[in-house]
């Protein structure tokens, strides 16, 4: 790629999902800095409102949703933290506090354009249950419609260790699907990956990745390698594969070079769409789930479920593992323990194994028409190998 030459589908884009990272939007002694905000603000305003002058036709504007890291690191100060910490509550509570500046600060840097902000928390466990997630995708599509601008986070203060997204990265990477976005953009001090440690000779910056092929021999996160020592890189490198595994393309360079990422110029890495959207809350429940448990399964239901993609029935179970509710996410295992599936299961891990090996008409017979159902239907499962 030249200097001079755009990037197509940056300027085709109309959706964006842009993330930004605690280390762009915080001082060095902790806290947000107001000046990277709004420099930041700055960018995805004028491009909410101008959309890109590069497409050569009238202006339209470019829809914006922010995922923003910086709540825990946002409450420290206040509450007489020096440090980010390691136990979960004060974590939590740290949230608790930084959310509510970050989100102040947000807006007030917003309204200098006149334009409003809109919070949206989510946790893993609420995207991956169908009424929880159609629910997340209306209040996103609204705000956007009546022209908010949505600021996104994990909902640290409730989260917990079995039902985090685990980063902001893979959260922006979902979000993007959910919001039907047609570009995500990875903000952070992180200019691009590379093919080496930056700061060596000899090392460049890759301008485009096609495929898995394309980054065959780099080490990614490792200490000295792709611009990163503590693993940073590899969460932003699979938010990639997740986004354009589901046809989403990605950009990944640094927040300071956000205006030119978002006007299509050679910055950064262009990680180019490797398959097509898949069904909505499937994505999320591969990628943002948790299993509590899990259920084994005879060879027949593996055939059925991986090669024909049918609903878990009671008669193909053969094991129930876990502590688990109806409702909870559960991986399907084979014979030989190897994961083929995850479902959201419709029974409770106690009155699972009663219904084993049975048959839905038998079981209706015998319990009632409630057990007259799928261990897991189809709709809620998706297939993790095969």
């Amino acid at each position: 790629m030249t200097g001079t030459t755009l990037r197509e589908d940056v300027l085709r884009a109309r959706r964006i999902v842009v993330k930004v990272g605690s280390s762009s939007l915080t001082t060095a002694a902790g806290g947000l800095d107001a000046d990277r905000v709004d420099a930041l603000v700055d960018v995805l305003a004028r491009a909410h409102e101008h959309g890109n002058r590069a497409l050569g036709s009238e202006e339209e504007p470019v829809e914006i949703v922010l995922v923003s890291s910086g709540a825990i690191a946002a409450g420290l100060a206040p509450l007489g933290l020096e440090k980010r910490p390691t136990d979960l509550a004060r974590q939590q509570a740290a949230a608790s506090v930084g959310q509510g500046l970050l989100v102040a600060r947000y807006t007030a840097s917003f309204a200098r354009y006149g334009l409003r902000v809109g919070q949206v928390l989510l946790t893993a466990d609420d995207a991956s249950r169908r009424a929880h997630y159609r629910n997340a995708y209306r209040t996103l599509e609204q705000l956007l419609v009546m022209g908010a601008v949505p600021i996104v986070n994990e909902n640290d203060t409730v989260a917990t260790a079995e039902i985090r997204f685990g980063d902001n990265d893979r959260l922006a990477a979902l979000v993007a699907h959910l919001v039907r976005a047609d570009l995500l953009v990875l903000l952070s001090d992180v200019d691009g990956l590379y093919d080496g440690d930056p700061s060596k000779p000899g090392t460049s910056r890759i301008a485009e990745v096609h495929g898995p092929q394309d980054l065959a021999g780099i080490e990614i996160g490792s200490a000295g390698k792709a611009g990163v020592g503590t693993g940073g890189m590899v969460t932003k490198v699979e938010a990639a594969r997740i986004a354009t595994g589901a046809g989403i393309p990605v950009v990944l360079t640094a927040a300071r070079h956000a205006a030119d990422a978002l006007a299509g110029r050679d910055t950064g890495t262009l990680f180019h769409r490797t398959g097509r959207r898949a069904a909505d809350r499937l994505l999320w429940l591969e990628h943002a789930s948790s299993p509590r448990g899990a259920v084994t399964l005879d060879a027949g239901a593996v055939a059925a479920v991986v090669e024909r993609r049918t609903s878990l029935l009671p008669a193909g179970v053969t094991g129930v593992d876990g502590d688990f509710a109806a409702g909870d996410p559960v991986d399907l295992l084979d014979e030989n323990g190897h994961i083929v599936a995850r479902g959201l299961v419709n029974f409770d891990a106690r009155e699972l194994p009663r219904l084993l090996g049975r048959s839905t008409r038998d079981l209706a017979r015998e319990l009632g028409p409630a057990y007259e159902r799928e261990v897991v239907h189809r709709d809620d499962l998706v297939v993790l190998t095969g």
